[in-house]
């Protein structure tokens, strides 16, 4: 924990946690789990999957029912995407303290990836299936892109913005940068931010697994996300929301809050250059984090660790392994999507949590390794932390890294103070 007396007062610090995901449906169960190096890769159980007779069998869905902890009028209107976003940030609501403050200071940044799938396909099985009459009026607000945002804001309040910044896989850390921002413009004093998506869904799995970017290992689904090992052969869809409570350091330290790590800085960029590969150099994801470490005012040196986005395809990791070496090359990296699959617009947000929780620990989350680390990458001199995690006992400060389809780049620093 950071003593609050340590941070300056125009710090954007982090005072609330929250998440659902498929190994936890908290904060503190999520990391239990991950320091016992267990996997939530499993088979699907969905009828879906024999019904269409996908090539891809195996996913992470959530490890907690949101119809277990929601009413059920909540569970009739939102989409499961928002359902997480909305669970998640109740949780890092009620950490934070539930700030008192006027409701024109507070905004939400909470993005999907995917958007609300879910509902998009089910409102069109309805109409396929029953016809108009049948379609509920409640598939507009569930289906729109900005509904996990909205459902955070109204239900806290917020009217001091509420936003949803949609760059596919980057949507999460993108929305908690943008958050970062409006307290720096001075917009407001706290900002409840992450991302989310909930895509398990025979569109979405036959669609990836089209474009070859998912794992095929369906008769090994604990081992089948394999980020930086030699055969790793795409990544595994997971689903969930990683929620944080960034405040004005003033504010926090006049109410009391606890701070738990400070976000010391943060960069988009984008390497306009493909839809879905990365641009093959790097040089704008390199960007994006040396720009996050010059606002932070760190330099590289002082990166003890980074969550990597990591996602266990060929192309991608080839091209992160690169940049961090050569940007961050004392961290010790983990792959936390080895153990959480892939949660798309939610994997920035649950990273994100991940990595305050290794600062706030002083502890890096494991890689799962069933084949070890790829030679190409060892040689680049990539420091991957193994199965069982490790301990860092001097870790100061720590970053993670988030990708999308389309070129996006976000680079998150965090600091202990």
């Amino acid at each position: 924990m950071t003593s609050a007396a340590a941070c300056r007062p125009s710090d954007v610090v982090i005072t609330g946690l929250g998440t659902v995901n498929p190994l936890g449906g908290d904060v503190d169960s999520t990391w239990s789990v991950l320091r016992q190096s267990t996997c939530a890769i499993r088979p699907l159980e969905h009828d879906w999957v024999e019904a269409y007779d996908l090539p891809v069998r195996i996913g992470a869905p959530l490890a907690v029912d949101p119809a277990d902890l929601l009413p059920p009028r909540q569970l009739r209107r939102l989409d499961r995407a928002s359902q997480c976003a909305l669970l998640a940030a109740r949780q890092a609501w009620e950490q934070a303290g539930a700030p008192q403050l006027a409701a024109q200071r507070l905004a939400v940044s909470v993005s999907p990836g995917m958007g609300p799938v879910l509902s998009v396909m089910e409102a069109w099985d309805t109409l396929r299936d029953k016809g108009p009459r049948r379609v509920l009026p409640t598939a507009v607000p569930a289906l729109m892109p900005n509904a996990p945002a909205a459902a955070v804001g109204i239900e806290l309040g917020a009217r001091g913005g509420i936003h949803a910044p949609v760059s596919a896989c980057a949507s999460g850390a993108e929305a908690i940068a943008h958050g970062a921002d409006l307290i720096a413009l001075g917009r407001a004093d706290v900002v409840v931010a992450g991302g989310t998506d909930a895509a398990l869904h025979p569109m979405t799995v036959a669609a990836f697994g089209a474009m070859r970017a998912l794992s095929m290992r369906n008769t090994d689904p604990r081992t089948a996300s394999r980020p930086f090992a030699p055969d790793r052969d795409g990544f595994v869809l997971g689903e969930g929301a990683g929620i944080l409570v960034l405040e004005r350091a003033e504010h926090a330290i006049a109410r009391g809050a606890r701070v738990m790590a400070v976000l010391a800085g943060s960069s988009v960029t984008a390497d306009a250059y493909d839809v879905a590969r990365p641009e093959p150099s790097g040089a704008e994801q390199e960007r994006a984090l040396r720009l996050a470490l010059e606002r932070a005012s760190l330099a590289s040196s002082a990166v003890g660790h980074v969550n990597a986005h990591a996602t266990s395809t060929p192309a991608g990791d080839v091209v992160e392994a690169g940049v961090l070496t050569k940007v961050v090359p004392d961290a010790a990296v983990s792959a936390t999507k080895s153990a959480t699959g892939h949660l798309l617009g939610g994997a920035g947000g649950l990273e994100a949590v991940l990595t305050v929780m290794a600062l706030h620990e002083r502890w890096a989350p494991p890689t799962l390794l069933p084949a070890g680390v790829d030679p190409e990458l060892t040689r680049l001199g990539l420091d991957v932390v193994g199965p069982r995690g490790r301990d860092l006992p001097a870790l100061a400060a720590a970053a993670s890294t988030s990708f999308g389809f389309g070129g996006h780049n976000v680079a998150l620093v965090f600091t202990r103070e």
